[in-house]
């Protein structure tokens, strides 16, 4: 189904459905046991992730403490079919990304994870986030170094030992380069606050992170 099908969809279920989503949306979950330290001297690293339609992830890692820049874009595919309308199709391999540049000397890879699970997506959902399904809305960890691959793959683990969604963790966890998407991705839910789709499902994102980690969200 297109977003914009689904914009009109959720015009009608907006007003009588957020309450419950941003109640329900963000999970407790606990810190992984498994993480980097925090960088004794200012610098940046990436991480990149993807857990549905980008405009949701990118518009929570915007807000949170340490992050430096949030860029939308694709993963998991060749640079030749990293386009919109391509990656739309479900054939090109690609997943809906965001690529986070943060400060390790402020957040660490793990606390990232412990967001991207808890409040920015379903990680219990299979090549599906909420009405977006098809596999270029899969959840996903694209790790740039080996550290990541191992802090990722432990904490998803660690989160299926303790049973903490009541359904297995269903996030990849692979390498790929990143593409950056179209200009008109980028700051999607910043620049277009009032889109039915941002109201309906990414806004109760940015405001379950808010409440559920109060010490690291920022304002923009």
């Amino acid at each position: 189904m297109s977003r914009s099908v689904l914009t009109i969809l959720a015009i009608f279920a907006s007003l009588i459905t957020i309450a419950c989503d941003a109640a329900t949306a963000a999970t407790a979950i606990p810190d992984p046991i498994v993480d980097a330290s925090l960088a004794a001297a200012k610098g940046e690293q990436t991480a990149v992730l993807a857990g549905g339609c980008f405009w949701g992830i990118e518009a929570v890692f915007e807000h949170v403490k340490g992050v430096i820049d949030v860029k939308s874009g694709y993963c998991g595919g060749a640079a030749s079919t990293a386009h919109y309308e391509m990656v739309s199709s479900d054939k090109t391999g690609h997943a809906e990304s965001v690529s986070i540049k943060y400060d390790p000397s402020q957040i660490s890879y793990g606390q990232l994870l412990k967001v991207f699970f808890s409040v920015a997506h379903d990680p219990t959902e299979l090549n599906r986030q909420g009405p977006d399904t098809g596999t270029q809305y899969r959840s996903a960890i694209f790790y740039t170094n080996e550290d990541q691959k191992r802090i990722a793959r432990a904490y998803i683990d660690q989160l299926n030992q303790a049973n903490v969604f009541g359904r297995p963790v269903v996030t990849e966890v692979a390498s790929s380069p990143f593409y950056p998407a179209e200009d008109y991705h980028q700051d999607y839910a910043a620049h277009h606050p009032d889109q039915p789709y941002i109201v309906r499902y990414d806004l109760p994102k940015v405001s379950n992170l808010r409440k559920q980690f109060p010490n690291l969200y920022r304002g923009r």
